[in-house]
């Protein structure tokens, strides 16, 4: 809800309501325009460092002798072949994009 305020338009501060369960919070939060309770400016940018991507397994053909050289070079530097194999494929998808 907004009201005007000296030519402004100004958003009227609504108090949240105190929850009896978690239930009820979550009834809540669901069926409210949460623009009503927060303006974009009261967020903030936050990152979770520790919140791995979610991984898919895929199935992908290559050539034999492409798959032993990765795996011997894996060997050499003592990671898993598959986390090597991972390693190239981002490294071609980001480097493509910078160029």
């Amino acid at each position: 809800m907004r009201i005007k305020k000296k030519g402004l338009f100004m958003k009227k501060e609504l108090k949240l309501p105190k929850f009896k369960s978690e239930d009820e919070e979550r009834y809540f939060w669901e069926n409210i325009d949460i623009g009503d309770y927060y303006d974009e400016n009261d967020f903030e940018s936050v990152s979770f460092p520790n919140l791995k991507p979610t991984s898919r397994p895929i199935s992908i053909r290559i050539p034999e002798y492409i798959l032993i050289r990765v795996k011997e070079k894996a060997n050499e530097i003592d990671i898993p072949y598959q986390a090597l194999i991972k390693q190239y494929i981002s490294n071609g998808v980001f480097e493509r994009k910078q160029k």
